[in-house]
C-alpha cells in the first residue's frame, strides 16, 4: 500500500441524509423526528436535570453547609531529606532556589517544609510555612527559619 492510495474500508462512509425535502425523499414531512412534541420542534431541547416541569432534584434538596474550595490554599511540599541532599551549608532555601534544584514546580506558589528526614547543615529557610518538627530540626542544626 502506498500513501497516495488510501481509502476507508467498504461501508465506513455514508451519504449525507437530506431531510424535509418532500415525501418522495422518504424523509419528508416530519423529517424523521416523529410526530408532535418538544423533540420534534426546532430548538426543542431540555437542560440536564430537567424533569418534565416537575421541580428538579437539585432544587428540591436543601443545600446547607460551607464549602472551603474557593478559599483553600495549596502548598508545594518539600521534605527535609530532599533539602539535605541538594543544598550546601550556608545556602538560602527559598522558592527560587527550590525551583532551580528541582524540588518544586513554581517559585510563586507557596511552599511548606515538612520534617521527614534530618538536617545536618546550617541553612536559612525563607518559605511560607514550616511544620513544628521541621523547625525544631533546622534550629537544632544551627539554621534559621523565616516565614513570609
Amino acid at each position: 500500500m502506498s500513501d497516495f492510495n488510501l481509502h476507508p474500508p467498504a461501508g465506513a462512509t455514508h451519504a449525507k441524509r437530506y431531510v424535509g425535502r418532500g415525501q418522495g425523499s422518504g424523509l419528508g414531512g416530519t423529517a424523521g423526528r416523529g410526530n408532535k412534541g418538544q423533540q420534534s420542534r426546532s430548538g426543542g431541547k431540555t437542560y440536564p436535570g430537567f424533569e418534565g416541569g416537575q421541580m428538579p432534584l437539585y432544587r428540591r434538596i436543601a443545600h446547607r453547609g460551607f464549602k472551603n474550595y474557593p478559599f483553600s490554599q495549596d502548598y508545594q511540599i518539600v521534605n527535609l531529606d530532599d533539602v539535605e541532599e541538594r543544598f550546601q551549608a550556608g545556602d538560602t532555601v527559598d522558592g527560587v532556589s527550590l525551583v532551580v534544584k528541582g524540588l518544586v514546580k513554581k517559585a510563586e506558589l507557596p511552599v511548606k517544609i515538612l520534617g521527614n528526614g534530618d538536617v545536618t547543615k546550617s541553612l536559612t529557610f525563607i518559605v511560607d510555612k514550616v511544620s513544628g518538627s521541621a523547625k525544631a530540626k533546622i534550629e537544632k542544626a544551627g539554621g534559621k527559619v523565616e516565614t513570609r
